[in-house]
């Protein structure tokens, strides 16, 4: 895994993913209705492990919180439904959650483990060594004979 490092967030220019789930200038509060909010994370990683964190505050793991596996990326989705009681001011955030992070290699799905406290999702995600999970091979290339002059091949 040497060299190998989970996208950094450095840039100039916020990832699409940040960028969609903004209200858009000049139409604030606006979102489209089946815009998924994005979770806020923290990914690192060290000795053959990523820890990727993720805030989630007022969730019940039980019921709100899903995580799925599929090759190189994990996604984490959530759902925070809004209370019935009325509310003079509110800024909390209700309805769907989701983000998805790419690794640089597949994700052995059985050895990921995830813990919920104090609205932070810690999720441990084992990688394998690279030299276990590259399947390079070496192809020989055999002589054949010429075909003699006037032969079909």
């Amino acid at each position: 895994m040497a060299g190998d490092k989970v996208e950094g967030r450095h840039s100039l220019f916020p990832d699409f993913n940040d960028w969609a789930n903004r209200e858009f200038p000049g139409l604030p509060g606006w979102r489209p209705g089946s815009a998924a909010h994005s979770i806020p994370v923290e990914v690192t990683g060290g000795d053959g492990v990523y820890i990727l964190r993720a805030e989630l505050p007022g969730m019940d793991p039980d019921d709100d919180i899903g995580i799925t596996v599929d090759d190189n990326l994990i996604t984490v989705s959530a759902e925070h439904s809004e209370s019935e009681e009325d509310k003079e001011h509110s800024e909390f955030r209700y309805g769907s959650f989701r983000r998805t992070v790419r690794l640089p290699a597949t994700i052995p799905a059985d050895d990921v483990e995830a813990a919920y406290t104090d609205g932070i999702l810690t999720i441990r995600i084992p990688m394998p060594d690279e030299e276990k999970t590259t399947l390079v091979r070496t192809i020989p290339v055999k002589r054949t004979a010429k075909p003699a002059e006037g032969a079909e091949s």
